[in-house]
């Protein structure tokens, strides 16, 4: 016989549940990332919150300023810089690709032994010259497009990091009373097995947000370090663009390359090739050899899955999914290994 009683509270609640869904839906990616960024930065809290007599307020207060500081002022000076500047840069880059011409640099040519190849080489490219810049104007006008839809991505990013630092506020205040309230639920549903899941998640959390972090801020400082020495337009304003699209793959060769392009223009080709091979030597070298040093100290995870989540975060979340697809991807992925692990490790129990 059908329990009336129980249905119509199982039909309450779950009318409630989606309710309560639809209407934080447009603030979930923001309240997530918070939630991710509170979890990394805890340690940091703890230490603050110690010093400070153990005042949850003040110590909240004082760690929401910090991340003002650290992440709002550097994506405020980005996002305006780049809307001022990224239609004059592309006028330029236009003018220029009408008048480019290709000299090569007298101190390549007096090398000894592989002087004279190289300048013969480049000279055999001037050839082809007419044809380079026909490609690159066929392209121009998508680039300039995506450029321009990039800028408004980060436009939208600045004020979706304004609602995750004030969502974060909330979190590093109540977070021991959030986190109680999150084990007993665990507890109660997953029993061992999901305080388990539950630890591995937050370990993931840390080793990802090390990696992307970590990996994003010795970027930066090694392309500022190059773009000061090169005589590069607005250094800072392209390590803090190098930082914040670190995770993307072809992010910092844009940056270092259409730096490299625009020394060339304007006449310094021995600095162009120097920042060029800078970037290519250094700057790339470190993603490629920090992130997985880094990421691996926690978990062995494919960079492919960060690259993924990268991009697909940037299509679902906007601006703040290059961070938070790729440590959702990472904790799923983990997650997924380890249950295959216990339900292996059942079957070899069973069989036994």
């Amino acid at each position: 016989m059908i329990n009336t009683n129980q249905v119509t509270r199982i039909a309450i609640i779950t009318l409630l549940v989606i309710g309560c869904i639809y209407v934080l839906q447009p603030f979930m990616a923001a309240a997530l990332f918070a939630a991710i960024f509170c979890l990394f930065t805890w340690p940091l809290y703890y230490r603050l919150w110690l010093r400070l007599g153990k005042r949850d307020t003040l110590a909240a207060v004082t760690m929401t300023i910090l991340l003002l500081i650290a992440l709002i002022l550097p994506m405020a000076f980005l996002a305006t810089n780049l809307v001022e500047t990224s239609d004059d840069l592309f006028n330029k880059i236009g003018s220029n690709l009408q008048s480019f011409h290709l000299q090569v640099p007298d101190w390549i040519s007096n090398l000894p032994i592989v002087g004279e190849q190289i300048k013969q080489s480049l000279e055999r490219a001037t050839a082809s010259h007419e044809d380079l810049m026909t490609l690159l104007r066929q392209y121009y006008e998508p680039m300039r497009t995506f450029t321009l839809r990039a800028v408004q991505v980060v436009v939208g990013g600045f004020v979706q990091l304004l609602l995750v630092v004030f969502v974060a506020f909330f979190f590093y205040r109540d977070g021991v009373r959030i986190s109680q309230g999150l084990l007993i639920i665990v507890r109660r549903l997953g029993g061992a097995l999901g305080l388990e899941m539950l630890d591995l998640s937050c370990n993931t959390v840390k080793g990802v947000m090390l990696g992307i972090f970590g990996t994003a801020l010795a970027q930066a400082a090694v392309a500022l370090a190059g773009f000061l020495l090169a005589g590069a337009p607005a250094p800072v304003l392209l390590a803090c663009a190098t930082f914040f699209l670190s995770v993307v793959p072809v992010g910092p060769p844009l940056i270092w390359g259409g730096a490299s392009f625009w020394l060339y223009s304007q006449g310094e080709p021995s600095w162009a090739l120097f920042l060029a091979l800078y970037g290519l030597l250094a700057i790339s070298t470190v993603d490629n050899v920090l992130k997985p040093i880094l990421i691996s100290q926690s978990s062995h995870l494919p960079i492919l899955l960060i690259v993924f989540g990268a991009l697909g975060g940037i299509l679902t979340f906007g601006f703040i999914g290059i961070f938070l697809g790729p440590t959702l991807l990472a904790v799923g992925f983990t997650l997924l290994l380890h249950w295959l692990a216990v339900q292996n490790k059942k079957l070899l129990e069973v069989l036994e």
